[in-house]
C-alpha cells in the first residue's frame, strides 16, 4: 500500500497568531519545537518524538474567517495519546476545557479540545493494549 500513516499537518495563520498556538501545542499537547527548513515566512514544525506532526505556518498577512464549522470540511486531528489519568490531570491544571468520549465497546478513550483557531483535537487512548491502566478509563 503507498500510504502507510498520516505525516503531518499544516496550520495557516498570521504572525500575531503564532504565538498561542505554538503555547497550545507544546505546553497543552507537549509536542516539541524542532528542526525546521528555511522557509520565506514565521512559523514552527512540532515533533512526537523524531517525527514533524504539527506545522505552523504564519504567511497570512492578516486572519483569515474561520470556516463555519472551523475545522471546515475536516471534523477533528486525532493524536494517539498515553497517559490518560496524567494527561486529564495536566488538562484540569492549565484550566483547559475537555470532553471525555470512551468509544462503547472498545478500549478506545478519547479527550477532545480545542487549539486557539477551533481545531477540534482529538486524543486517542488505547486501553487494551496494555497501555493505559483499565481504571483510567473510569
Amino acid at each position: 500500500m503507498p500510504v502507510t500513516a498520516l505525516h503531518h499537518f499544516t496550520i495557516r495563520c498570521t504572525p500575531a497568531e503564532l504565538p498561542p498556538l505554538l503555547d497550545f501545542y507544546t505546553r497543552v499537547l507537549r509536542l516539541e519545537a524542532g528542526a525546521r527548513p528555511e522557509i520565506p515566512a514565521p512559523g514552527a514544525w512540532l515533533y512526537a518524538e523524531d517525527q514533524p506532526i504539527v506545522h505552523l505556518f504564519a504567511h497570512l498577512a492578516t486572519a483569515d474567517a474561520p470556516p463555519q464549522p472551523p475545522t471546515g470540511h475536516v471534523d477533528h486531528i486525532s493524536f494517539r495519546a498515553h497517559g490518560l489519568r496524567e494527561m486529564r490531570a495536566h488538562l484540569r491544571a492549565l484550566g483547559v476545557p475537555f470532553v471525555e468520549a470512551p468509544i462503547p465497546g472498545w478500549d478506545i478513550h478519547q479527550l477532545f479540545l480545542h487549539d486557539p483557531r477551533g481545531l477540534k483535537i482529538e486524543m486517542t487512548f488505547w486501553l487494551d493494549r496494555g497501555e493505559e491502566p483499565r481504571e483510567d478509563a473510569a
